[in-house]
C-alpha cells in the first residue's frame, strides 16, 4: 500500500530533497542544494511513501498564473520503479492544479519519461532545452477538464453576480475553482494584485478572503429557499507571510459554524467562517468572518403578519 499526500514535517521534506538530488541531480554530478530553486515556498509539493514510511516518490507542482501551472521534478526512487508510482504521483498533482483552478499544465520532459506523459494525456511541443549541456528535455503540455459538479451553474450565477456589483470583485478576477459541498476553493489574477514588492496586496488577500467567506454563506443558504442579503459584520484577519506566488483562498464545512435556520423563523442567520488564504501548500493569511444573513424587507413583514 502505497500512500501519497504532502510532507508532514521536516524529516519527510529533508527526504524529499533527497530523493529529488538522488535521482534528478546526483548522477550529473551536481551539489547538494542544485535540486531546489526560487519557487519552493510557493509550490505543492507531494511525497509518496511505502509501507515502512519510506519516501519512494516526489514531484511538485507550482502555479505559473491563475489558470496555469508546471510540474517539475517528478522522480522514484530505482528500487520502487515499475510499479505505477509516476501515475499515482502526477494523478495527485493534476487533483490538485484541477482544485485550485488551473486548466493548463506544462512540464519538462527527459527522453525516457516522454512515453510516460503521452499516456496520460500529454502533449509533445517539441524540443525545450539541454539540461548541463547533456541532458536533453521536451516541452509537452496538457488541457485539464473539470467536472461539472465542482464548478456548477450557481458558482457561475454566483461570480456573475460578484462581477456586476462588486466592481474590485471582476478588476481581480475573483472566481470560484472549487465547491463541492465540503469544500470551497476561490483564486484570482496575481498579474493585477501586486505591488512594487511583487507580492500581493494585503487588501486584496483580505478581499479574497471576505468574498470566499461570503460565497460560502451564499451556497449554504440555497437548502433554505429564502430571500436574504449577506453582510459582513466583522472580520479580523492575519497575515503570517509575504505571498510572492499565485494565490488561492479556502474554508471548509469544520471552519464553519452557523446555518440558515433562523430564516425559517424570520430572523437573520449568523455564520462565523475561518478562510485560509494561500501560496502552494503554504498558509500566507487567516481570516475569520462574522456573515450574517439578513432576511429581505418583503420576507420580515410576511413574518410579522
Amino acid at each position: 500500500m502505497y500512500l501519497c499526500r504532502a510532507p508532514k514535517n521536516q524529516a519527510e521534506l529533508d527526504a524529499y530533497y533527497q530523493l529529488r538530488w538522488q535521482v534528478l541531480r546526483s548522477p550529473w554530478q551536481q551539489p547538494k542544494g542544485s535540486e531546489q530553486d526560487e519557487l519552493e515556498s510557493q509550490s505543492y509539493h507531494r511525497v509518496i511513501l511505502d509501507d515502512m514510511g519510506n519516501v519512494i516518490g516526489v514531484g511538485r507542482l507550482h502555479k505559473s498564473g491563475q489558470y496555469k501551472a508546471q510540474v517539475r521534478y517528478m522522480a522514484i526512487a530505482e528500487t520502487a520503479k515499475g510499479k505505477g508510482l509516476g501515475r499515482i504521483l502526477l494523478t495527485e498533482l493534476e487533483g490538485i492544479a484541477r482544485k485550485v483552478g488551473v486548466s493548463s499544465i506544462e512540464l519538462n520532459a527527459r527522453e525516457n519519461a516522454i512515453g510516460f506523459y503521452l499516456q496520460l494525456g500529454y502533449k509533445d511541443q517539441g524540443f525545450s532545452h539541454l539540461l548541463y549541456g547533456k541532458v536533453p528535455h521536451t516541452k509537452m503540455s496538457k488541457h485539464l477538464n473539470h467536472s461539472n459538479k465542482h464548478l456548477s451553474e450557481k458558482s457561475e450565477a454566483l461570480q456573475t453576480l460578484w462581477h456586476q456589483t462588486i466592481p474590485l470583485s471582476q478588476a481581480m478576477n475573483i472566481n470560484i475553482c472549487y465547491f463541492d459541498q465540503q469544500q470551497l476553493v476561490t483564486h484570482c489574477d496575481p498579474g493585477f494584485n501586486k505591488n512594487l514588492h511583487h507580492t500581493m496586496f494585503a487588501g486584496s488577500i483580505y478581499t479574497l478572503a471576505t468574498l470566499t467567506g461570503w460565497a460560502w454563506v451564499y451556497f449554504a443558504l440555497q437548502a433554505y429557499q429564502q430571500q436574504a442579503d449577506i453582510v459582513l459584520a466583522e472580520g479580523n484577519i492575519r497575515y503570517l507571510a509575504p505571498l510572492a506566488g499565485v494565490a488561492h483562498a479556502q474554508t471548509c464545512q469544520t471552519l464553519v459554524t452557523g446555518n440558515g435556520d433562523a430564516l425559517a423563523l424570520g430572523k437573520n442567520a449568523r455564520f462565523s467562517i475561518e478562510v485560509q488564504v494561500c501560496c502552494g501548500d503554504k498558509t500566507v493569511a487567516l481570516f475569520t468572518g462574522a456573515y450574517v444573513a439578513v432576511l429581505k424587507r418583503d420576507k420580515l413583514m410576511l413574518a410579522d403578519k
